[in-house]
């Protein structure tokens, strides 16, 4: 049938008998540790364009009240709501934020999938060893790329927490806080505040762009001098950009009133820690916001901490160290992952099976680090220090 513009139309039955082509997939959303994280992978809206395709979504009942929605938004869009926990983990295919606990593992069937952040500081090694035990597929999201070789959730989160993080930093240096009293910016006839930044990435660019906008005195360390070279064409000469010099970083550090480090390690990149005798160079009542701290962290008096109890002094330096920044806008962060996960659940319903997706997409083949009980990422095998292998040599069959 065909439309006076020559469009294809289908009717409602046609549509089906093409969705029932396609295997149906169960997934599951359960619960999250409310101290830990608030976000969630889907959002009604995401939830009604999966269940479209014939797929079963079980959300545990009260995942989604930490970011402001109802039960009755996911039940309206088609999800069904489920009390047990073990309903949700006994899915094909379970779509979490937070790193996945021996307890919600031992919950899951043999041979199913888990689609979860990767926090090396929060995942244990005995996790990853039952995933291999119970020959599960892990997909972390921090690995997956796009059409592009970008990193889609990391480039979304990472303009999340650029802001987030100023705003955290504005707060703690208020005296409310136990900061100095100091406004974050500039005032005519004062000095403006100072705000170091290590990394040069979109989180970066992002804090380093709202702080400017407010005032702020900026200084940018990377180790590499293209992405300053980008962050200087995007913001211009007023921002101070350098590479990890020591002599350079001590200087900048000594007279920040806030530093904001956002490096990141899952990569080949040499590793870099500010020293904790560099903190204690560091003035009173300044502020550090360690956006790495999900990954070992950037400074080496970071401690990991939960949204419920962020903040420590040491050496007279406040500290912000939670792995999940961007869990404090839970709502805007959900909606931002579910826009990329629907997408990506719909591929692995129209592909047939997650091995399939897997074999035919490069980029979430990237993002897979358990393949069927073997460990597929070397980065990570080295960090916990368990074999590894290369996926392709498992998809040759396919």
């Amino acid at each position: 049938m065909k439309s006076n513009t020559g469009q294809n139309l289908f009717p409602e039955e046609c549509l089906l008998r093409e969705i029932q082509k396609h295997p149906r997939l169960s997934i599951g959303i359960p619960k999250e540790d409310a101290a830990k994280e608030t976000r969630l992978g889907l959002t009604p809206e995401g939830v009604a364009l999966v269940t479209e395709e014939g797929h079963s979504v079980y959300i545990q009942r009260g995942a989604a009240h930490p970011m402001s929605y109802s039960d009755m938004q996911y039940s309206e869009a088609g999800a069904f709501l489920v009390d047990n926990p073990n309903e949700v983990f006994a899915t094909d295919l379970v779509l979490k934020i937070a790193p996945p606990t021996l307890k919600e593992l031992s919950l899951m069937n043999d041979n199913s999938t888990i689609l979860s952040m990767l926090q090396l500081s929060t995942l244990s090694a005995d996790c990853i060893k039952l995933m291999m035990q119970k020959k599960m597929t892990a997909i972390a999201y921090e690995l997956i790329k796009d059409e592009q070789k970008a990193f889609p959730v990391v480039s979304s989160i990472a303009e999340i927490e650029g802001n987030t993080a100023l705003n955290i930093a504005a707060e703690l240096m208020s005296i409310g806080h136990g900061g100095k009293g100091l406004l974050l910016g500039g005032v005519a006839g004062i000095s403006p505040t100072e705000v170091l930044i290590l990394g040069a990435g979109i989180s970066g660019a992002i804090a380093a762009q709202t702080a400017m906008a407010l005032g702020a005195q900026v200084k940018i360390f990377d180790h590499d001098v293209n992405k300053l070279r980008r962050i200087q064409t995007a913001l211009g000469k007023h921002v101070f950009t350098s590479v990890i010099h020591p002599s350079v970083l001590i200087k900048a550090l000594a007279s920040a009133d806030a530093v904001i480090g956002n490096l990141r390690y899952i990569n080949d990149s040499e590793r870099f820690m500010i020293s904790e005798e560099l903190v204690k160079t560091m003035k009173n009542g300044s502020v550090i916001i360690d956006m790495g701290v999900d990954q070992g962290g950037c400074f080496e008096t970071s401690e990991c901490r939960t949204l419920q109890d962020p903040v420590f002094e040491k050496h007279g330096v406040i500290h912000y160290c939670v792995p999940n920044i961007s869990a404090r806008v839970a709502r805007t962060s959900s909606m931002v992952l579910s826009n990329i996960f629907a997408p990506i659940l719909l591929k692995i319903g129209r592909s047939g099976s997650v091995a399939a997706a897997i074999t035919e997409s490069y980029g979430f083949r990237n993002g897979a680090y358990i393949y069927s009980g073997v460990l597929v990422n070397r980065l990570i095998g080295k960090h916990y220090g368990i074999e590894s292998n290369d996926i392709g040599l498992f998809l040759a069959r396919y």
